[in-house]
């Protein structure tokens, strides 16, 4: 693993810009950030595509469009569509969310068929795939197949979560627990060095970022991204 600086912290990092209250003076704002600390990805809705190409032009910081965002109940076909769709409009990254209840009900046949036209689509057009996974909801033999499906089809990156897949608490409340060291691990063990591992929900200062690249985690999505930085140019990173 190459040695830590400043900037292999940064290029870790998919700035994430999803929440769905914000607004496109929001979404400039944060895509103004991640072109600032020279990011990875400014992480957007398909609709924002534009407006973070305008923000970034110029810079080193690529645009990442979200496909099914967040339940990844669409059809395969209107998948497939809108990734072709926000590659060509210049989002060469995509993350698309895996169909839940096809995964829980082990349609897996399914399951494959729709990550490999994603991943085809996308792959002729110069793109690259990260499909989420929404570990929260999933049992370990489910992330297993999961992984083996991706590993399969050669995609880019397998994630661990949306960050917006709550699961109802015993409380009533609902929460999620994102990217667990014990997800990460096993998603590691169980995909070759060829597919990259995102972690998405919780990772939210350095301590964090650090943790779960030490457990083989190249990618992270963030909202923290500023505090994170911060915090490491306080510590020395260079």
């Amino acid at each position: 693993m190459e040695p830590i600086s400043l900037k292999s912290l940064a290029k870790m990092i998919d700035h994430s810009l999803l929440h769905p209250t914000f607004t496109d003076a929001q979404i400039k704002a944060g895509c103004e950030l991640a072109r600032k600390y020279d990011v990875a990805t400014a992480c957007i809705k398909p609709y924002s595509i534009e407006l973070a190409k305008e923000v970034l032009a110029g810079s080193d910081v690529e645009v990442c469009a979200v496909i099914a965002f967040p339940h990844g109940n669409s059809t395969i076909a209107m998948k497939v569509k809108e990734a072709e769709d926000a590659v060509k409009r210049g989002a060469p990254e995509i993350d698309m969310v895996v169909n839940i209840g096809k995964v829980m009900g082990a349609d897996w046949k399914y399951v494959s068929d729709e990550i490999k036209a994603i991943n085809d689509v996308v792959l002729a057009n110069k793109g690259l795939l990260k499909v989420i996974f929404e570990n929260d909801y999933l049992q370990d033999e489910q992330i297993i197949k999961l992984c083996e499906i991706c590993s399969t089809h050669q995609v880019a990156f397998v994630k661990t979560s949306s960050g917006y897949g709550f699961v109802k608490q015993p409380n009533g409340m609902y929460n999620y627990k994102g990217a667990t060291d014990h997800h990460l691990k096993l998603m590691r063990a169980n995909c070759p060095s060829s597919v990259q591992i995102k972690a998405a929900g919780g990772v939210r200062n350095l301590d964090d970022l650090l943790r779960v690249r030490a457990l083989g985690v190249t990618r992270i999505g963030a909202t923290a991204t500023e505090a994170i930085l911060e915090e490491a140019k306080k510590r020395g990173y260079k």
